[in-house]
Order: C-alpha cells, then structure tokens, then sequence
C-alpha cells in the first residue's frame, strides 16, 4: 500500500488566498508559541554564514530540517522552505528564500511557511529576495537549484487523517519524467507523480511504471535522450530500496502496448498519447517582460493611511521610479515583483505579501485565469538580485 493511500488530508489551502492574512489570527499565536524566543532551524551553525542549499518542511507548526541527500524532492500534501546562499564577492553573502506551497498544502501549512519566510528574512538581517514558489508554476530560479525535482503524492503524516479502507491488492505509482522549460538550468528534469491512468501518457515523454512486484519504463516516441537518461536514474534509485524486474519498452515497439493494457487502456485503440504537463512552463521570458504591458504601483502610508497607487504604465523600470521612503510592485505580466526601500515603514514592509496576492487576485478576476501562478518575489534595496537588476533601464 502506497504511503499516501487510504489518507485524507485536511482542509486543503486555496493557493488563489492570500497567506499572510493570517497574521495576528489564532495561527499566527500558535506559531509564534511554537517558535518562542529562538527558532532552532536557523541556529545551527551555518544557515546565514556560509553558502549552500538549505531545505526544511513545515510539520504540525514547526521547522524540520530536510535530509540533504532528498534535496529536489517534495510532497504535494506540504509546503517547504529552501534558503540559498551564495556568494557576491569575496566578503559578501547573497540570499534567496523560497516558500513552496504544495497543491494540496493546508491552510496551516502555507499559513506557517510565510510566517518563518518572513522571521528567517529577518534573522538574515532583512537582505534576502523572498519568493513565493506554487507547486503547479515554478519559477527559473527556483528550478535552477536542482538537478532533479521529484514531486509526489502525499504528505506528512501529521498532515493527515488516516480512513480505514480495504487495502488495495497491488500498488501502483505512476512517474512522469519530462524536461521543465526553464531557462535557469538546461537539464533541469521534473519526476511527477500522476495519475496511475493510460490518459496521462504523453508521446513527449518517459514513465515509469512501478505495480509493486515489477518496474516498467515507457519511452514516448518523442522523448529526448536526457529524459531517457533521468529515468533509468530514477529506476536505479527505486531498486535500490527493492529488488525487482525492470522492463524498458519504446512506444514504438509493439509490446509497449502493455503497459497501456495495464493502466486501463484495454480498450484504447488509439497510437498517440498526449496530457497535459502538470507544471506549467514560464508564461514567457521571465528576464526582461514586455515594457509595453508593466506597470508599477507604489504602496506608501506617508499620508497615514496606506495607499495603493499605479504610477507608470507601459514604459521600462528606471532606477528613478523607486523612492527608498515606499514600497514598490513592478508587474511585467509574466511575474510579480515587490521592491522594498530601506526606509519603508514597518507597516509597509509587512503588508508586501498581503497587497500583493490582493493585487493577483484582482488579476485573476480580470479574466486572466492563471494570475494566481505567477511568481512573486520581493527585492530590497541595495540588495536586488541580479533578476531585478536585468529589468531596470540604465
């Protein structure tokens, strides 16, 4: 029986929500009670002092680390924090922070996971880009840190609530391998797990096929060799924990007509397959965007009451756009992007998140159905990653 069967997780969080407008509700309590003066996660020594990948899961309110040797792998039932760490000079630490919310990821999760984004921004002194990474769209940046990512069903199990059920008389786990279409790292391949059904092959790319006692791998016609490769990884890892048969077919062979037979497909005369990527590639260039389409905003409480105001439209990010006293949000259409001065408020330094998810769901409601995918990620000044940096005219 596969972990994740016969569970039901709780109320799953609706990434279409804003997240942080659970801070000073009963979770936000309850997390800062189960942090206390210190949170354990960012005081091991080297987190914020040398560079390097670190990874943690949220689990029942509190930070866990993640094992490095499962770095790139995820569960769609949870939500994670990953710092990168990486050096700008010879005496200068960078800092990215990554919240990544879990399709199935609960309202406390995701809720938990914003709320120590924010506390590990500060104990990093304020200087990180924060990004806000959604399971179904992830951005460049977040995809250039793995060689692989794994994403599969399921969660932790304190996540869960476990429903007696007839056990089913054999497992059966489907992986889709594919090439992400991302511009961070050219061999970046996703490890998905779908549906165990004949309707989510794809001509374009590699299954694998685990039904307990035995392992198949389905090459579509128009795999590429790299994912041919990523999978008969895959299929090593797999057989390490187990020994089991492992058969390798090509679409274009006829026994390959199989593996079809057993995901259902019995009756299926059709030759060519095609189903939707679970994640969704860059809704463009997520570099420059189209100037012709941004617009910058300012959110600013100068007056005493904080306001929300377009400033400029259609015309490219200047340096001289952005007043060091507010809070800036550069929308280029394919990504959101938040600019922090150094002297904003503290009012406007916490509302960033929380305008910023209202700003997608008005986005959302203007027909753009897929607003709420878009990547989101907060800069500060004189700390701007080189992504922003690419988008202000000289």
């Amino acid at each position: 029986m596969a972990p994740h069967e016969g569970l039901v997780h709780p109320k799953q969080y609706d990434i279409k929500d804003s997240n942080v407008e659970l801070i000073g509700s009963d979770l936000d309590h309850r997390v800062k009670y189960n942090s206390a003066a210190t949170e354990p996660a960012w005081n091991n020594g080297t987190v914020g002092k040398e560079p390097g990948l670190f990874i943690w899961r949220i689990e029942n309110f509190e930070v866990v680390p993640w094992p490095a040797n499962r770095a790139g792998e995820f569960y769609d039932g949870d939500s994670y924090i990953v710092l990168h760490t990486y050096r700008v000079g010879d005496d200068h630490l960078g800092h990215d922070i990554f919240f990544w919310l879990g399709s199935k990821t609960t309202q406390d999760e995701a809720g938990t996971a914003a709320y120590k984004t924010v506390e590990l921004d500060e104990f990093l002194h304020g200087a990180a880009t924060q990004h806000r990474e959604i399971q179904q769209s992830p951005s460049d940046e977040f995809v250039a840190l793995f060689r692989r990512i794994t994403i599969r069903a399921g969660g932790v199990a304190s996540g869960f609530h476990h429903v007696e059920a007839e056990a089913p008389e054999e497992v059966t786990t489907l992986l889709r391998v594919f090439k992400h279409p991302s511009a961070g790292r050219i061999d970046s391949i996703i490890v998905y797990e779908v549906e165990p059904t004949w309707q989510s092959l794809d001509d374009n790319d590699v299954f694998v096929l685990d039904k307990g006692d035995k392992i198949w791998v389905w090459q579509g016609q128009s795999c590429s060799p790299m994912e041919k490769a990523k999978a008969a990884q895959v299929v090593h890892d797999m057989t390490l924990a187990k020994h089991v048969d492992v058969e390798v077919l090509s679409q274009q062979e006829s026994r390959s007509r199989l593996i079809v037979n057993l995901l259902g497909g019995q009756d299926v005369e059709q030759r060519s397959f095609q189903a939707p990527r679970p994640l969704s590639g860059p809704r463009s260039s997520e570099t420059r965007g189209d100037p012709s389409s941004s617009k910058l905003f300012r959110l600013s409480d100068a007056s005493g009451t904080p306001s929300f105001n377009l400033v400029k439209e259609g015309e490219s990010l200047r340096r001289s756009d952005l007043d060091g006293q507010d809070v800036f949000l550069y929308d280029i259409g394919t990504r959101l992007w938040v600019w922090q001065g150094t002297e904003a408020s503290a009012q406007e330094k916490a509302l960033w998140l929380k305008v910023a998810q209202a700003y997608v769901r008005h986005r959302q409601s203007q027909d753009d159905s897929e607003a709420h995918l878009m990547p989101i990620a907060k800069v500060v000044q004189g700390y701007e990653s080189p992504g922003f940096l690419k988008l202000v005219a000289a």
